[in-house]
Order: C-alpha cells, then sequence, then structure tokens
C-alpha cells in the first residue's frame, strides 16, 4: 500500500504523463479492454462446454443455474462488445 504522499505523487506523475502522451494512455486502455475481452470469452466457452456435462451428473438445476450465468455473461460481452477485425 502507498503512502498518502505516495499516491498523491504518483497521480501526479500519471496525470502529466496522461497530458504529455494521450496515444500510450489509449494503447493502455485498449490492453485493459482486450484482458476482460477474454477473460468473458473464456468463461463463456467453459460454460458452454460444461453446461452438459454439469445437467447430467448434477441435474437440471445445475444445468438450469449455468444456463442463467451464460445469459449473464452473454449481457456482459454485448455490454463491453468491441470490433473484431
Amino acid at each position: 500500500m502507498l503512502s498518502k504522499e505516495d499516491q498523491r505523487r504518483f497521480e501526479q506523475i500519471t496525470r502529466h504523463l496522461r497530458e504529455s502522451d494521450p496515444a500510450f494512455f489509449a494503447k493502455v486502455d485498449n490492453r485493459a479492454r482486450a484482458h476482460r475481452g477474454r477473460y468473458l470469452m473464456l468463461l463463456t466457452i467453459v460454460l458452454w462446454a460444461a453446461l452438459p456435462a454439469m445437467t447430467v451428473l448434477a441435474g437440471r438445476l445445475a444445468g438450469a443455474i449455468c444456463a442463467v450465468v451464460l445469459m449473464a455473461n452473454a449481457a456482459l460481452m454485448w455490454r463491453y462488445r468491441r470490433r473484431w477485425l
């Protein structure tokens, strides 16, 4: 944890860098979004692969819960979507 003085200095350096090099901050922001998208895609693949097995092994309730989580994941992916080129 940073002390209050260190945190203030860090924010000052960050603000100065953001103003002096906006292209750098755009790249950093895009990388953070890409990681979030990768995690959501990985979660989708794992849930779709596990859905049939969960339904057979744990019953319909587990399958229904997995389906609800998949729908919430789809909503998040739709919310944070970006163009795939």
